[in-house]
């Protein structure tokens, strides 16, 4: 039995006192504890570390008391995994010496066993719900098959993933089977995080809205769907698609509990186009946690007005920024704790 239940319960669409609230990325550089350790540990090191990993989860509930936790990890250990050589750069981020962009480069992309290639991912969930005791749920996640094929593709980070574009529209054959393999992984990887005690799980969509509505539908939709229909009789499972507002309808229908929203969608809009019947999460615009703690209260409690306090998830609309003084952080939690008080 979980505690402090709030988040399951907004999940199911429950009545409660007031919503649940955690931030995309709260586990990260933000924190000065976690600077002490990024500046030990490489990136890989930290997410391949089941100690390191789990501490890291825990860091931000110990200083705010969210509602619930996401383990630390990387939606790029899934390329990984697939034989994809995925580096972090300093200065660039991301980076894939040897992208995907012909047919035979699909030759060494394989379907691993998620158990033996991911198995760090595993131990850490594990790790990580001794540390939690049963406190709050614990939330695993994975980038949707659009956003890691873009990352394949391209070979690091872009504005506009020009070259993944360019397969999917030059290749499509290629580009398909591409995220049908990814689509495989993620399924047996999901399953092997609930296995091993995953409240709930989040797919990231990163980059879908970089798509027309039309393209969505054939290169993300597609891939998105069933792995929501093979996760959501185990666990909760929330969308979170980063400007694909046009799609919130057909996300509504898809069985997922919850569906993340961005910044650039009001309130309002995400209710009227999700149809009003499903659980939202969001929408807080990261950079404003850079406003004053006052503002920032104020914001918050206007922005769960108008979201209504039931089937709701107080997040931001996009991961914390790594400059967010701790103490806006603090604010943010602090005014949805305190709200209706």
């Amino acid at each position: 039995m979980i505690k402090n239940d709030l988040f399951l319960r907004a999940l199911k669409g429950e009545t409660v006192n007031r919503p649940p609230v955690w931030m995309m990325r709260q586990a990260g550089r933000y924190l000065p504890e976690f600077m002490e350790l990024k500046n030990k540990y490489d990136f890989f090191t930290r997410c391949q570390t089941p100690e390191l990993a789990s501490e890291i989860t825990v860091q931000p509930i110990r200083r705010y008391g969210m509602d619930a936790a996401i383990l630390f990890s990387d939606i790029l250990v899934v390329p990984q995994a697939m034989n994809i050589d995925v580096e972090m750069k300093a200065g660039v981020g991301p980076w894939v010496p040897d992208p995907i962009r012909k047919a035979s480069d699909l030759d060494r992309v394989i379907v691993p066993d998620v158990n033996e290639s991911l198995g760090y991912v595993m131990d850490a969930i594990k790790m990580t719900k001794e540390k939690l005791a049963g406190e709050i749920p614990l939330i695993g996640f994975a980038g949707s098959p659009w956003t890691l094929l873009c990352y394949c593709v391209e070979g690091q980070g872009s504005k506009n993933f020009a070259k993944a574009k360019e397969l999917c529209y030059t290749d499509p054959k290629t580009a398909h089977e591409l995220l049908e393999r990814i689509t495989q992984t993620t399924i047996q990887y999901l399953h092997a995080k609930v296995d091993a005690g995953v409240n709930a799980v989040q797919i990231f969509d990163s980059w879908g809205g970089l798509l027309s509505p039309e393209d969505y539908d054939e290169f993300s939709w597609r891939y998105i769907q069933p792995i929501v229909s093979a996760l959501r009789s185990r666990v909760p499972v929330i969308v979170f698609g980063k400007g694909c507002w046009f799609a919130l309808n057909k996300m509504a229908q898809s069985g997922a509990s919850a569906l993340g929203v961005d910044w650039t969608c009001s309130a309002r809009n995400a209710r009227y186009l999700s149809g009003g019947q499903i659980t939202l999460q969001g929408n807080f615009d990261p950079s404003r946690l850079l406003s004053p703690p006052e503002d920032i209260k104020r914001m918050v409690t206007e922005m769960i007005d108008q979201f209504g306090k039931d089937r709701y998830i107080v997040n931001l609309g996009h991961g914390i920024l790594p400059n967010i003084p701790v103490e806006n952080a603090a604010a943010f939690v602090e005014a949805v704790k305190s709200y209706g008080q």
